[in-house]
This record gives C-alpha cells, sequence and structure tokens, in this order.
C-alpha cells in the first residue's frame, strides 16, 4: 500500500465498489478488497466502498426481529452475533475494538428498549442497520491497517427516505425508497476530506430522522445511489459469481455469462428471477447514465457482466431464462365481470386495502388471474384469508399456491415467437396456469407448479440455444459457460482429429468439391471407447448412420455386429462381409413390406418385429422361430422431434397395452420372443438414459418365459455445439453395472450408431459466392441440403470453418446457404466466420452420420463424393 500516490486532484472521477457479505467475512475477502480499492486508487480514481453485512448478520437480527417476544431466543442471537464480529476482528488482526463494541453494545441497548416487546417497525429498522454499520467499521480499521487510508462514512447521512403514494408502514420502514440526483456540492466536499471512503449500504433515514432501511437488495441500491450521487465513472457490484448469466448457473451449468446488457435487459432479468443484482439499483444509474460492472471478488481477472445505456444494435434474442419460486396466484371468476364497469377497480382496490402489490395479470370474459411475488410483499396465510374475504364479495376466489414463473428476457421478444415452438411445446405437458408477455416487449412469462421448474429449466436453455433464439455466437453479449468459468470444461474436449489433419484437406478441398472425408482412425478410437466398457456382451452398429464399405469393414475387425432397417441394408453388409456370420445381423424394419421380413428369415438373421400386425397377419412366417420384440416405453427423447422414438406421437415399438395381445399370437403360433428391445431416441448425451431404459426393460422382460437378451438401441449423442459436453462413458458404464447387477440372467446389447461415425466425418466445399441484403450477410457454397439434409431436417446443429482461414479472427455474422433452389436450403444459421472469399474451403463437421447416406440428386445437382484417410 505504500506506492498509493499523492492525493488526487478535485476533478479525479469516482468509482463506488459495492461487496456483498460473503466477499465481507473473511480476511482473504477484505485483502481482495483492499487490493481492488487500491487499483483503482493507482488508477487515479477515489473510492467509494459500500459493504453489506457479514454473511448470516442480517438473518440474525431479523431472527431477533421476527421473535422479538421470545427473550431467550433474541440472547441467544445476540450471543451468535456478538461472537461473529469478534472472531472475525481477531482474524484480521486489529489492536483495539472499541469501534466495534460501541455497536454491539447498541445491539443491548435495543434489546433492552421498551419498543422491542411489540416489534415496533422503527425499532426493527435500527436493529437490521447494525449489520452494515459493524462491517463498515471493521472495514474501515482493516483498510487503515494496511496503510490505504479510508475514511468511514454514514450513509444515512446522505439517503433520505421518501414516502410513496400508497405505501404501508412495513414498507416504510423496512422497504424504503429514495430520491437521489447528482450533487456536485457533497461530491466536492469528499473530494476535499480524501480519496477513499467506506460505507453502508441497506440503510437510510426517515423524513423524521430515524433509522430505516432500504429491504430486499438494498446494498446494491445503496451502491448505485452513491454512484448517481457522485456521477461516478462506474458502480462495480463486487459479489461471488462473475456476473449475470444466461440462467441460474447452479441450476445450468451451460448458462452463458452476459458480458453486455442495457438498463432494462438488465432490470428485467433482476426483476424476474436473478439474484446477483437487485432490480431496484437499476433506475439511479440509468437516470444518471452511470455503467454498473458486476464482478467476482475472488477472480477480479475476470471481465464480469457490464450494464450500460445501450448495447449495440442486433437481431432480436433471448438474453436469459429466469426463475421465480414462491408466486401465489389468485383467481377470480365471476360471471357478471363481462363488460361490468368497474369490476377491475374493485378488485384492485382490495389488494390496495391489504398492501399487496400485483405482479402478473391474466384476464377473460369471466375471470381474472394476478401472481403476488413473495419478494415485493409480506405474504402469509393470514393475509391471504382477508383478501379473500373481500374478494368474494362480488366473485368467486380461488388460490393456487405454490407456483414458480418462468420467464424468457430479451429484445424484440414477439419477432421471436415463430422460433419457439420447441419451447412451447415443452410447456404443452405441463399445467401452465398463467401466460403473460410484456407490453414493452422485453419479456415472456409462464406460471406452472413450483415442483417443475428446477428439471424445466436446463432444457428450456438447451431449447432456447438450438433454436437459435438464444445467440450464444454473439460474443458482443455472451461470454463462456459457468463450466468453462469454474471448471475449464470447454479444455476437456480434445480438438478435433480435421484440425491435425488440415494440410490433407485443404488439398482434397481444392480439387472436386463438395466431398465427404471420413478418418477410420477417429471410428477405431470411439469403437474401442465403448467395448472398453465391458458392460456390453454385443454391440451392433447402426447401418443407416453410413454404410460405407471401408466402414463397414473398420468395425466389424473391431468385433462389432451390425444392425439393419431394411433388405438392401442386409444385403450391403453382406456383400461386404460375405464370412459374416448371419447371426451377427439384427434386422429390425419398421412398416416393411412382408417379402422382406421373409427374406430375412430365409437368410438366417436375427428379426425384430414392433408392430402388432406382422405377428397377428403374417404369424405362419414366424411359426417357430425366435424373434425380438420392440416395445414402446411411452416416451421419447432426443434433440429434435423427428428424432424422437418413444411415446404416440412415434411409429415405432409396440405400445405397452399391447403387448399382452402380441405374446397371445406368438403362443399361438409357437413363436419364441427371446429378445426385448426399445430405442426412445437420438442424440442423448445424459449417461441415465440407459439406465432408465435398462430398468424398464428389464422390468417388463420378468413376466416372459424365454428373454435371453435385453437391447437398449442406440441414441448415444456426440456433442456438436460449443457448450455440449461428451457422453461420459464412466457414468454410462457404471450406470449400466448398476442394473445388470440386478438382473444377471439377461444379455445386454446396443446398436450405436450416428456415436462411432459422425464426428469422423467432415463435409468439404467451397465458397461460390457471397451476398448482402440489409443486415444479413450469406456465403453460399457448393454443397447443399442434396449432400446434407439434417440441418433442413432435423434443425441439426454443425460446426462450421473457414478451413482456408482457420486461423483468422472470425468476426462475421452469416448464413452459411448452399446451391438448391429451396429457401430451406440452409446450413447454418447466424455463424461467425472469418470474411469468406470465393475458392474458400469450408469444413462442415460432425457430418459422418446420416449425411452421404441421406442425399440426393435433387435439382439435378451431383451429392458429394466420399473418401476415406
Amino acid at each position: 500500500m505504500n506506492s498509493i500516490p499523492a492525493t488526487l486532484p478535485e476533478d479525479a472521477p469516482w468509482v463506488v465498489l459495492k461487496f456483498g457479505g460473503t466477499s465481507v467475512s473473511t480476511r482473504p475477502r477484505w485483502d481482495n478488497i483492499a487490493s481492488i480499492a487500491a487499483s483503482h486508487r493507482e488508477a487515479g480514481r477515489r473510492v467509494l466502498i459500500v459493504v453489506s453485512a457479514l454473511s448470516g448478520i442480517t438473518d440474525m437480527l431479523k431472527g431477533i426481529g421476527e421473535g422479538h417476544a421470545d427473550g431467550q431466543r433474541c440472547q441467544e442471537l445476540r450471543e451468535a452475533i456478538i461472537a461473529r464480529h469478534h472472531t472475525l476482528f481477531g482474524e484480521l488482526g486489529l489492536p483495539k475494538r472499541n469501534a466495534i463494541d460501541a455497536w454491539l453494545a447498541r445491539l443491548d441497548q435495543l434489546l433492552a428498549d421498551p419498543r422491542r416487546p411489540s416489534g415496533a417497525l422503527p425499532w426493527q429498522a435500527e436493529l437490521l442497520a447494525l449489520g452494515e454499520l459493524s462491517s463498515s467499521t471493521l472495514g474501515a480499521l482493516y483498510l487503515n491497517s494496511l496503510g490505504l487510508t479510508t475514511h468511514w462514512l454514514d450513509s444515512r447521512d446522505f439517503f433520505r427516505a421518501e414516502a410513496l403514494p400508497n405505501q404501508g408502514d412495513w414498507a416504510r420502514w423496512l422497504s424504503a425508497s429514495v430520491q437521489v440526483r447528482h450533487d456536485p456540492a457533497i461530491t466536492a466536499k469528499l473530494a476535499a476530506r480524501g480519496d477513499v471512503f467506506i460505507a453502508q449500504g441497506f440503510i437510510a433515514r426517515s423524513g423524521d430522522g430515524a433509522t430505516a432501511v432500504l429491504g430486499r437488495g438494498g446494498s446494491d441500491t445503496s451502491a448505485a445511489y452513491f454512484g448517481a450521487l457522485l456521477k461516478a465513472e462506474v458502480v462495480e457490484i463486487w459479489t461471488d459469481v462473475p456476473g449475470m448469466f444466461s440462467a441460474n448457473p447452479r441450476q445450468v451449468p451451460d448458462a452463458r455469462l452476459l458480458s453486455r446488457l442495457d438498463y432494462a435487459e438488465a432490470q428485467e432479468i433482476a426483476t424476474t428471477g436473478a439474484k446477483v443484482l437487485h432490480p431496484r439499483c437499476i433506475h439511479p444509474v440509468r437516470d444518471s447514465r452511470v455503467p454498473i460492472r458486476i464482478k467476482d471478488t475472488n477472480r477480479p481477472d475476470l471481465p464480469g457482466t457490464e450494464i450500460v445505456w445501450n448495447t449495440q444494435a442486433g437481431a432480436p434474442s433471448v438474453k436469459a431464462i429466469s426463475s421465480r419460486k414462491g408466486i401465489t396466484l389468485v383467481s377470480m371468476e365471476s360471471i357478471s365481470m363481462w363488460q361490468q364497469v368497474g369490476f377491475l377497480a374493485d378488485v384492485f382496490e382490495a389488494f390496495k386495502r391489504h398492501g399487496l402489490s400485483v405482479d402478473l395479470i391474466g384476464s377473460a370474459e369471466t375471470n381474472v388471474t394476478v401472481s403476488l411475488d413473495p419478494s415485493d410483499n409480506l405474504l402469509n396465510s393470514d393475509v391471504l384469508a382477508r383478501l379473500c374475504a373481500d374478494l368474494e364479495a362480488f366473485c368467486r376466489v380461488k388460490v393456487i399456491a405454490p407456483c414458480a414463473a418462468i420467464t424468457l428476457v430479451g429484445r424484440g421478444m414477439r419477432a421471436m415467437l415463430h422460433r419457439l415452438s420447441a419451447v412451447l411445446a415443452e410447456f404443452g405437458a405441463l399445467d401452465v396456469h398463467l401466460i403473460s408477455q410484456s407490453s414493452n416487449n422485453l419479456n415472456l412469462t409462464f406460471v406452472i407448479d413450483e415442483g417443475l421448474v428446477d428439471s424445466l429449466i436446463p432444457r428450456l436453455h438447451a431449447l432456447l440455444i438450438r433454436a437459435e433464439v438464444m445467440r450464444v455466437d454473439d460474443a458482443s453479449v455472451f461470454g463462456p459457460s459457468w463450466s468453462e468459468l469454474a471448471h475449464g470444461a470447454a479444455a476437456m474436449r480434445p480438438a478435433a482429429w480435421w484440425r491435425r489433419e488440415r494440410k490433407a484437406l485443404l488439398e482434397l478441398g481444392t480439387g472436386a468439391t463438395p466431398c465427404y472425408v471420413y478418418s477410420l482412425d477417429q471410428i477405431r478410437e470411439q469403437a474401442r471407447g465403448l467395448a472398453a466398457l465391458g458392460m456390453v456382451d454385443r454391440w451392433h452398429y447402426a447401418l443407416k448412420a453410413n454404410p460405407h464399405a471401408q466402414i463397414l469393414r473398420t468395425l466389424h475387425a473391431e468385433g462389432f455386429a451390425f444392425e439393419c432397417v431394411s433388405w438392401d441394408e442386409v444385403e450391403a453388409v453382406r456383400s461386404t462381409l460375405p464370412t459374416l456370420a448371419a447371426e451377427r445381423i439384427l434386422f429390425t424394419p419398421n412398416f416393411a413390406p412382408r417379402e422382406e421380413y421373409r427374406a430375412a428369415l430365409a437368410a438366417g438373421v436375427r428379426v425384430t418385429l414392433d408392430a402388432l400386425h406382422p405377428i397377428a397377419e403374417w404369424g405362419a412366417d414366424f411359426a417357430g422361430r425366435e424373434i425380438f420384440l420392440r416395445v414402446d416405453l411411452g416416451a421419447g427423447r432426443g434433440h429434435h422431434d423427428k428424432v424422437k422414438t418413444g411415446g404416440a406421437q412415434s411409429k415405432f415399438g409396440v405400445s405397452l397395452d399391447e403387448i399382452e395381445a402380441f405374446r397371445a399370437h406368438a403362443r399361438r403360433h409357437g413363436t419364441r420372443i427371446v429378445g426385448l428391445h426399445a430405442h426412445l431416441g437420438s442424440g442423448i448425451l445424459d449417461a441415465q438414459h440407459w439406465r432408465t431404459v435398462y430398468a424398464q426393460l428389464a422390468s417388463l422382460a420378468e413376466p416372459f418365459n424365454r428373454i435371453e437378451v435385453l437391447d437398449l438401441g442406440g441414441g448415444l449423442g456426440v456433442p456438436s455445439r460449443p457448450e455440449d459436453l461428451p457422453l461420459d462413458l464412466d457414468a454410462l458404464g457404471a450406470a449400466l453395472a448398476e442394473v445388470k447387477q440386478a438382473y444377471p440372467q439377461f444379455q445386454l446389447w446396443m446398436e450405436p450408431g450416428r456415436y462411432l461415425v459422425a464426428e469422423a466425418g467432415v463435409l468439404l466445399a467451397r465458397v461460390t459466392q457471397t451476398k448482402r441484403k440489409g443486415d444479413i450477410h450469406y456465403v453460399g457454397i457448393d454443397a447443399g441440403m442434396n449432400s446434407l439434409i439434417r440441418p433442413a431436417l432435423y434443425e441439426a446443429w454443425h460446426e462450421i470453418v473457414n478451413l482456408s482461414r482457420l486461423d483468422e479472427a472470425a468476426e462475421d455474422l452469416v448464413q452459411v446457404v448452399g446451391p438448391i433452389c429451396e429457401t430451406g436450403d440452409v446450413l447454418g444459421n447466424n455463424r461467425r466466420l472469418p470474411g469468406c472469399r470465393e475458392g474458400d474451403v469450408i469444413l462442415i463437421a460432425e457430418a459422418g452420420a446420416y449425411g452421404a447416406v441421406m442425399a440426393s440428386h435433387y435439382n439435378l445437382r451431383k451429392p458429394a463424393a466420399e473418401v476415406c484417410l
């Protein structure tokens, strides 16, 4: 601290630093505060530090206030509060305790105060203020002991609470509001005193000079008030997370840091559930145009979130999905409300009379439903009972609780509604009590049962990214994911093989394009990773993913059997591998003609039936045969509706209620069901999925007499988007082992297809033209949907890079399109690429599965050729 320069000039800029409870509770955290403050001071800024109470202290003080009549409990809390402050005092190594003991003595005075037994609100406000007064006093003593000259301020000398219309006593004392404007006289007066100051968050003076507190998030709000008062260069909110995120990172590890927001978006995110910033702190800095930065106390090098007056204009985008629990809905219904003048006035008068602030409103001809947020209301059963009694004088009332509100936040919400089909489908199976779309076009809210929210938020966040309405590729708004910041998850994924083979691929790309290129070494690596699990008795390669002859030979050499869905696939694998034993081919057709089943039976391959029709109508063909039965377990999984292969909307499998009928037909013909099969979808990265399927199949198999094999299908996903984490094979092995231990009598089979070959294949193309239409930049390539239909068919996301300029900064936001005469001929929406020029080689990754095999000659264009490395 001795290197700090002399006093700053009077007009030096100010920075306001707010530190929360966890940031002021230990000596190392105070050392961080000192370092941060000193760095600003050394950069020529005056510093005002605003602090919260030590973590947990405000809750203890609230406990005294709420349990004011219980003297013994109050004394127990008093002892804990004093011990906590004395412990930190000792940890800080300070010489004299006089200053802090003065505040703790005030606690004893308040406990002896005649207002305590009644819990008077002014008494509670003064009690609650002690937390910040004590922590700021400790902080001032410690910072000065380090040589950073710090002046202690009483925030109550600067902020006067103002009475608001319709404000009740509780809000007046315990959730007070302050109006603040820049005051040059105060700024000059403080500048004359020094360069570094510390003050309290959360507290103000009432109109009569007594203490009032600002309510939840009061320290954030105090920092914003000081920022406006001093016309600060910036207000920095230092906390235990690196900023605001696109979702609660503790719920969604893939949540992205929001690097830059405008005030309105930040306020919406804070209002609708984000805890890192209180919404009340936005207003004072917005009016003064003072930026806010949210920073991580433990990692000050991280950029955090910056909140400013406006951000760079861009396409509509969902910035965040947030949730609030504890929501109470009040539903009011009356036929007589239709076109009745004054009905709503009567309704809201009742809420006003009971001091309740309404959040969301939904209305119909005979119903009005409103939500009450516990963070803005003093909600308890007595208040609700009195409210309902008043409302029932003119309508029927129903209270729905506990509920949760899920909110999508972003500018231009209405312009994105048509792209939210997958998100809306998630809500389709739920009991949605209320939907609200804000008039400012910034949010869309769904109110559902509280118990559903924790599992739903991660799925919705992933769907928003996949639908490209949360444009995480926009580096001006979105930063790294929580996983990357916390655990370095991005580094866990090894570099793709095609980066090592760039030179060879560029040589191929400058020849005839489009062209698929497959790495057989990558396929071997994937195959050996699965074989090493040990839990699976037989792996079948799903031929439909990619039937290239060299791939079949490679996987045969690795010990894989084969799964075929058509007789032509059976003939292809037999032609490529003439010595392959027939029983190592599993034939699993769907709505195939009778002749294909007869051919398969004659060839001696194993046959799977997935409908009642074949056994009921053609039972004689299967007489005396062994077959597999594919069942529909009732629900599908996957990254898109078109890859979900379970549930009533899917054409695959025998439904659970038809299994007994199927067995009856099989018995009549002497057909033996020796295996049960289930495949619920593709692109699944959750290792526990197969444990669930395995357990369900094992349970179904127990009543059968001859079941030997349980086939869990495939669907093993590969990461495509940057935020995706690879399938955890160790977790998959452990999950399978758990079920196998309980059911050792069954063999276990699985059928990966895409997992083995997707990452092993890339599609090379060349840039043909570029085009701009308004703000849209198109990069045209010579590969289209006739070569790779997955993006058009499944909305599949493939990584796309300019292989010719791989080391250049990817700064252009482009739409990568093909030459096919269809609007849907889009290989990639909103991709970041370096400036592309005619002839550049473009690489589309994860294209080894369902690429060439699904190609066509549409527009009479030749599909991509295929090459193996």
